[in-house]
């Protein structure tokens, strides 16, 4: 399969999540990835454990496969050199460095456009080049509580709840991603150099987009909804005999068909319940009335009986479930390769497909330094010179 981003090179100095990220998605989508670490650590996310797979981190294998791992040393010259060489040849600069340490190297937009007048650079911020926040930094729990993710999140009076995923570090790796290929598209048209930049903080904004559309509107400051939304009703999860039920009747032809379903029609007909409108204002009353019918029934028989009438719904799954499910399985999604250390890699892989077709893994994540040599000798570095870098502690 040719990929889209095929003989596209990327240099990859960030770490973490979301920078790891944005270069995992380059990588699976064809781009030959260079992640430059620290000697002897590396990536501080192959430290986030456990939990482990094998001696691994999870979350690091989760965000770096289709890459090579180049370790320099950066603090000494030698090793800033290779750096400059791989930058120079490379398409994409990904970099997430904090605020002061790039331009010290050299390697901030305009010293990297100097090395190469076509490259795309790209830089992860925590809040952006401008602002009195600029040079802090910024972790995904932080942003999320920072963008008001998290006054929105949990159920209403209880304690503030991140989402359960590192929802800004990726969606800002997905960001970068978007703005890297329109840059590749515009340098192509251009020769020209194109600098990127994306933030944790203005993705977490972005997230809540329509919360703040809402208070613009209202002047009312949203709330956390637990399982619902605040905008719709009935959309949320409802109590069964065994456990719960999403059930999401955003329309009123699908809440006709819910109440008729469970027994109890003449809801339709409530003046309270009448349109969306009114079933939000008075969603307590409708919330305890349908949870009144769900509660009688198993979550089996509940689903059953809803997608039965073409009600939208859905079991709230665990993740041993959700890799088991036949759907996901069906989906393809589900990336395999051969590992060297553990049982075959397995991992989600990117949810797009070309022709029908979705990309697989060609390199697991790889170890601390596995592919330094590789990187040095197609940067036209001799064997003799590799030598000497790895004598000086300039590589390993």
């Amino acid at each position: 399969m040719t990929l889209p981003l095929d003989g596209i090179l990327v240099a990859d100095l960030t770490q973490n999540v979301a920078g790891p990220f944005c270069a995992q998605i380059l990588g699976d989508m064809g781009a030959e990835v260079v992640k430059v670490e620290r000697p002897g650590r590396g990536d501080d996310a192959r430290a986030w454990a456990p939990p482990f797979w094998g001696d691994e981190s999870a979350t690091f294998m989760a965000m770096n496969r289709n890459k090579k791992s180049l370790v320099l040393d950066l603090k000494g010259d030698a090793g800033l050199e290779v750096l400059k060489r791989l930058v120079a040849k490379a398409d994409v600069f990904v970099q997430s460095l904090r605020a002061g340490v790039v331009e010290e190297m050299g390697l901030d937009f305009a010293g990297a456009r100097h090395l190469n007048p076509r490259l795309v650079y790209c830089s992860i911020t925590a809040f952006g080049s401008r602002g009195p926040l600029r040079d802090l930094p910024g972790y995904d729990p932080l942003m999320q509580a920072y963008g008001g993710l998290m006054s929105v999140n949990g159920h209403p009076g209880g304690e503030p709840a991140r989402v359960g995923t590192s929802i800004v570090d990726m969606g800002t790796g997905m960001w970068a991603v978007i703005g890297i290929l329109g840059a590749l598209r515009r340098r192509d048209a251009t020769g020209q150099a194109v600098d990127v930049t994306t933030a944790l903080f203005e993705t977490a904004l972005m997230w809540v987009s329509y919360h703040a559309m809402g208070y613009f509107g209202s002047g009312e400051v949203p709330q956390a909804q637990g399982s619902g939304t605040a905008m719709i009703a009935p959309y949320q999860a409802f109590p069964t005999a065994d456990g719960w039920a999403m059930i999401a009747a955003g329309s009123d032809s699908l809440f006709a068909r819910l109440v008729t379903v469970l027994g109890v029609p003449e809801l339709a007909d409530d003046e309270r319940f009448r349109d969306n409108p009114s079933r939000v204002r008075n969603r307590e009353a409708l919330v305890a009335a349908l949870s009144a019918r769900t509660r009688e029934r198993k979550t089996t028989e509940v689903l059953e009986r809803l997608r039965q009438a073409g009600v939208p719904s859905a079991p709230i799954l665990t993740i041993d479930a959700v890799v088991a499910e036949p759907q996901t399985a069906e989906t393809g999604i589900l990336v395999t390769a051969p590992h060297s250390r553990l049982a075959d890699y397995r991992s989600i892989g990117l949810p797009i497909q070309w022709d029908g077709r979705r990309p697989g893994v060609r390199r697991v994540p790889p170890r601390l330094g596995e592919h330094s040599e590789d990187v040095l000798t197609a940067l036209g570095y001799t064997r003799d010179e590799v030598r000497a870098l790895r004598a000086k502690g300039a590589v390993t």
